[in-house]
């Protein structure tokens, strides 16, 4: 048995590193079977001694998001676990550094993870930039939010938010309306994002003066975007000839973000995916990002993680078997 102390510099830091009813502490006893006692300002961690050090270094990287102004939830703790296996705990302090922008309610927008920051970092210093991974990590909103900072910025004059118009699962045709009835349940996770940034009211003033516009892929040929943060969502449902279509619509002053996830693609069968294809042809060109995200990057209930988990052994399971 082994023990270690760890002192807190202020009693409210120990009662936001323990959270409500200790669920915090309890997760990382938990996790690394040891026993976590606060008396004042002193912690105390016991246990076999390699669980002892982990749990100790996970307490160091709460604690250091603690004294940035960060809340400890469940799933910052959880993803600290996950760091300390990595040995990349003391790396957390740089997600607490740079907003990307207030949300129309005033919270504060950024990364929550490291996968996150370099995303964030990769749109900052490339002109197109290419964001592959699961659901839930953040892909869409992110882009939207650094769009919205551009704007606000006056870095550039509009906003174009678009997506492949593809069905999983039901035919356009199904669905009431005009083609723009029929199009707008595909944009609305960018409508979503678009409405948390500026509110209801700012995002139809923007879309009646022609800086904000939400559209399906289809109508981006032919065009030539000029100071404008492009976005194209669900990338894996593009053909390679849409992809490249919408590659060359870039014009000066314009930046472009294109997201997808390569293990939800709903393109009819021997169809490739314009995204899987990008990521192949366009590595290695100075002035375009690649960014993988996993599912330690997933900002949404602990139970995506663990279904992105299974959903992968699952399938390296079937791979090996055939």
């Amino acid at each position: 048995m082994v023990e270690q102390l760890i002192n807190i510099e202020r009693m409210e830091h120990a009662l936001a590193l323990f959270g409500s009813f200790d669920e915090n502490i309890k997760l990382l006893e938990q996790e690394y079977g040891v026993s976590i006692l606060c008396r004042g300002t002193e912690i105390k961690v016991s246990g076999e001694g390699e669980n002892v050090y982990k749990a100790c270094r996970a307490i160091e990287g709460l604690l250091n998001l603690i004294n940035k102004g960060e809340p400890v939830t469940d799933q910052s703790v959880r993803y600290i676990i996950s760091l300390v296996e990595e040995g990349n705990e003391d790396k957390v302090s740089a997600l607490s550094n740079d907003v990307v922008c207030i949300s129309s309610k005033g919270r504060p927008i950024k990364a929550k993870t490291l996968g996150q920051k370099r995303y964030l970092d990769a749109i900052k210093n490339n002109t197109f930039v290419l964001g592959v991974g699961p659901a839930g990590t953040g892909k869409t909103y992110l882009a939207v939010a650094m769009a919205v900072r551009a704007f606000r910025a006056h870095e550039i004059n509009r906003i174009i938010l678009t997506r492949p118009a593809v069905e999983a699962g039901e035919k356009l045709g199904f669905l009431p309306g005009d083609l723009q009835n029929k199009v707008d349940p595909y944009l609305r996770p960018l409508y979503d994002a678009l409405f948390d940034m500026l509110g209801s009211e700012n995002y139809q003033r923007y879309v009646e003066k022609g800086n904000i516009e939400v559209a399906p892929l289809a109508y981006m040929r032919g065009r030539t975007l000029d100071d404008s943060f492009i976005i194209l969502d669900e990338a894996q449902n593009t053909t390679p000839e849409q992809m490249k279509m919408f590659l060359t619509r870039l014009g000066f002053n314009s930046k472009a973000v294109i997201t997808g996830d390569v293990t939800q693609i709903d393109l009819p069968d021997a169809k490739r995916s314009g995204l899987v294809e990008a990521t192949k042809v366009l590595k290695n060109i100075e002035g375009i990002g690649i960014v993988h995200l996993n599912e330690k990057d997933v900002v949404r209930h602990r139970l995506v993680q663990d279904i992105i988990k299974a959903y992968e052994k699952y399938y390296s399971n079937e791979e090996r078997h055939r």
